[in-house]
């Protein structure tokens, strides 16, 4: 290839989202942040929903810095954000109410569905763990029961990153790996679940086809091209669930398991074959995407949101800490001292974190975290040890030794959480990219446009153009029995 491509990764976080430059010269991937907005989630009338309209703003945000940069044309864009949310459209295109977020869900929702199908089922049509309140089917169910008025005027269903696609491009349509997030979708059919949907009284029509990642959908609409002074760029539908474009930037060989970390803690292995086993479904694993087509069997654990939400709280004490003086108050606590299972049902909801894991405490007859400190080490040490959980879990089901993680994403940021990951789960890890889902998503867009031939030469780019750190584990008798001990909470 000739010139060097211009590029734009839209990352987009349940807490932040950025806007990406990539520039590929053929061998090597440069990127600079463009620009960088916060994202949360507004609770109205006991509903809780995203500011789509601001979001679709900031994409603008990100667009124009690019043109007030100078870098010249832009070739393409992606968009990838969290899984199973959604938006719906009217016949006229336009937003049939406010998007909910996931962080509405409730085991009622569940019930409501399995009472008409059972759970079992529900797994082997689509792999994905049913014990999450916030997927996409339990979240429909729910506005059906509620005879939502939205769903019963709704023409089109999109997800997050396909929507505020249709919102630049004018173009509708499903990206492969956001659509297996849903519990909607059917791995072994390929396509959309018409069963369940049709069991649940689901809308049909609303369901827009699947495409394979790296599909090019659309251009930047005429109208935005005129106001913001850009080309029409292509919009290229990466993999556009955040996990599956920084799992396509991991850079591992071998048998290796990865971690996307970040508001939540996505542990995992690739495989051509979903996992539709009832081992597979005991052990709580998601068969989602990979932008190559294949399968992420991955366990969905609650990662950093609960020190988010801890900080949240320390906040309105008045105390503003940075996540590095988190970090520094929870090196200088006593290790292994309490132990919380952080997929705990009281920990999925927002608001009063640090009394949360006092009450687990308390209740689980540990001694209770009272400094910042305290409480910081006992959510990233948990944090570290459910990372060991899930790793012998897909030993299992893969049945083969994992020898190392490769652990992406904002998370290893903390570097002392890196180093617990090995030291709980007794392997090396590596860490980096930091920027996986950008990454990932610069270098699907940069195969779509036909300069990045498969997977293989994907990796071999992110190996060329991103430092990785290696981690190696200090396994003591204390992390033995922190693990045995969470393994009885688990129970």
């Amino acid at each position: 290839m000739g010139k060097t491509r211009n590029m734009i990764a839209f990352d987009l976080g349940a807490s932040n989202g950025r806007a990406i430059l990539g520039q590929f010269d053929g061998e090597k991937l440069t990127m600079t942040e463009l620009y960088r907005f916060e994202n949360h989630y507004v609770e109205m009338n006991g509903v809780f929903y995203w500011d789509t309209p601001y979001l679709f703003n900031q994409l603008k945000q990100g667009l124009m810095a690019f043109r007030r940069g100078g870098y010249g044309d832009l070739d393409s864009f992606g968009i990838d954000t969290w899984g199973v949310d959604y938006g719906l459209l009217d016949k006229n295109g336009h937003l049939a109410g406010v998007p909910r977020s996931y962080r509405l869900g409730v085991q009622a929702d569940i019930d409501a569905v399995t009472e008409k199908i059972p759970a079992a089922t529900l797994y082997g049509r689509s792999g994905i763990d049913t014990g999450l309140t916030f997927n996409t089917l339990y979240q429909l169910y729910r506005r059906k029961r509620e005879g939502d008025a939205a769903l019963e005027i709704a023409d089109k269903l999109l997800l997050t990153p396909d929507l505020l696609g249709y919102f630049l491009t004018g173009e509708a349509g499903t990206e492969y790996t956001i659509a297996t997030t849903t519990q909607l979708y059917n791995p072994t059919t390929r396509d959309w679940d018409w069963e369940t949907i049709d069991e649940l009284g689901l809308p049909r029509h609303v369901f827009t086809p699947v495409q394979p990642s790296g599909t090019i959908r659309g251009h930047l609409r005429p109208e935005i091209c005129q106001e913001l002074g850009l080309n029409p760029a292509a919009f290229v539908a990466v993999g556009s669930h955040d996990t599956a474009s920084s799992v396509a930037a991991i850079p591992g060989r071998g048998s290796f398991a990865f971690c996307s970390s970040g508001t939540f803690s996505l542990v995992g292995v690739e495989t051509d074959q979903p996992y539709l086993d009832p081992q597979a479904a005991a052990e709580g694993f998601s068969n989602e995407g990979t932008v190559q087509g294949g399968f992420r069997p991955l366990k969905n654990i609650i990662g950093l949101w609960i020190v988010q939400e801890c900080r949240r709280d320390w906040q309105k004490e008045g105390r503003d800490l940075t996540w590095d003086d988190i970090a520094d108050e929870a090196r200088k606590a006593p290790p292994l001292r309490s132990v919380i299972d952080t997929d705990s049902p009281e920990f999925y909801a927002g608001g009063g974190m640090v009394r949360k894991i006092q009450d687990f405490c308390r209740r689980t007859g540990q001694p209770v975290p009272e400094t910042v400190g305290e409480v910081a080490r006992c959510a990233y040490e948990s944090l570290a040890l459910k990372y060991r959980a899930a790793v012998e879990g897909l030993e299992k089901v893969k049945g083969q030794r994992i020898d190392t993680m490769n652990i992406v994403g904002g998370g290893i940021q903390n570097r002392m959480l890196d180093q617990m990951a090995a030291d709980a789960i007794d392997r090396p890890v590596v860490t980096g990219p930091v920027e996986g889902s950008a990454m990932g998503s610069l270098l699907v867009q940069a195969m779509a446009l036909g300069d990045v031939a498969d997977i293989a030469q994907l990796r071999e780019i992110v190996r060329a153009s991103v430092a990785v750190e290696t981690w190696e584990p200090h396994h003591t008798p204390a992390w033995e029995q922190a693990y045995q001990k969470l393994l009885t909470l688990m129970k």
